[in-house]
């Protein structure tokens, strides 16, 4: 590792995380429905009690909630899956989102022993994280192991698969960002071969501007040269604020401000997928934010999932997942952020 890579921490987060890939409102009001009570009528009985108490509909669409379980790693690796799953349950937690499948010295579990564990917790999984590429042929990448990672992930039942990897395999150009998109399409098809879709989850490098043309952000290269139909986003909304802040001018200083809500308003069906991530504002922070838990920062979740959830046909097309890369106390966290997503309510 150069030692550039040392001194960036959004890499060396990347880095470690590739590491380990290697190796309640809407509850409540479904389980008063029964079993039998579709998404939307839970969703709709959801707004009406909240209505009923005139603190207006629910931000969050009921049964959408997750967590990445990568903020969780510690207390996987040392309790194992079925403590940690029971915690989340607790916490009115619907669906997790892998970061491995390994519990260290919790012990061995197999993918189907993981995917009924899940289940018996009302978790589902709805994707997981693996690598996009390596230098080692045996390694477990999108690159490198394409059929197993596509059979595990169809083992446990999961409806995305993914990588947080950036797309720079290939250098910063305008050119390798188009050889990475060809590559990601291939996953895609793949993907979508097995029912499933193919996404990736973006740091804030994505939205830098093209080492060969500056006046071109990468990000939008990505978004262009995918296909919609095969390639999906998952936004890690933290990151992306931090990429409002780093790169809101080009390099030769001209202004080029962005809204990363605006792009996924603009394309809310590439969007299946969200990382809610908080960032307390930190101007002499290199990344203008400091990482905290969900509620505590700055970032206006209410705004954004509102927007995003009032979309005409797409209330329940999005997933939300709570993340922290690193919690002072992660179940603290995941308790936490919880409380705070399903306590916002829309202002009337």
């Amino acid at each position: 590792m150069s030692r550039t890579h040392q001194s960036d921490p959004e890499l060396s987060h990347r880095l470690s995380r590739r590491g380990m890939l290697g190796v309640a409102a809407g509850a409540t009001v479904a389980a008063l429905l029964g079993t039998a009570a579709s998404p939307a009528q839970a969703a709709d009985a959801t707004e009406a009690a909240a209505a009923g108490k005139g603190r207006g509909r629910p931000v969050l669409p009921p049964g959408r909630l997750g967590i990445q379980l990568y903020s969780l790693r510690d207390k996987v690796s040392t309790l194992g899956f079925a403590p940690v799953f029971a915690e989340l349950e607790k916490y009115g937690y619907d669906e997790v989102e892998f970061a491995g499948y390994t519990q260290g010295s919790a012990g061995p579990i197999t993918l189907a022993q993981l995917k009924r564990l899940a289940r018996n917790h009302g978790l589902t999984p709805i994707g997981s994280h693996v690598g996009y590429y390596s230098d080692d042929p045996n390694a477990y990448t999108f690159a490198q192991n394409l059929d197993k990672v596509l059979d595990d992930a169809q083992a446990l039942g999961l409806k995305h698969i993914g990588t947080a990897a950036g797309p720079f395999r290939y250098g910063t150009t305008v050119d390798a960002m188009k050889r990475a998109a060809e590559e990601f399409n291939t996953y895609g098809a793949a993907a979508r071969a097995r029912g499933m879709k193919f996404y990736q989850h973006n740091h804030s490098e994505e939205f830098a501007f093209a080492s060969d043309k500056p006046h071109v952000r990468l990000y939008d290269v990505l978004l262009r040269e995918t296909d919609p139909s095969l390639v999906y986003l998952e936004m890690d909304i933290f990151w992306a604020y931090v990429a409002q802040f780093r790169f809101s001018k080009r390099p030769d200083g001209t202004p080029a401000p962005f809204e990363p809500l605006d792009y996924v308003l603009k394309r809310p069906n590439r969007y299946p997928l969200f990382h809610v991530k908080d960032g307390e504002s930190d101007p002499s922070n290199p990344f203008g934010y400091r990482m905290v838990d969900v509620g505590d920062g700055d970032i206006d979740y209410q705004k954004f999932i509102s927007a995003v959830t009032r979309l005409k046909g797409h209330r329940l097309a999005h997933h939300w997942q709570a993340e922290h890369d690193n919690p002072a106390e992660s179940f603290t966290f995941a308790r936490r952020s919880s409380e705070h997503l399903h306590a916002l309510r829309e202002k009337c």
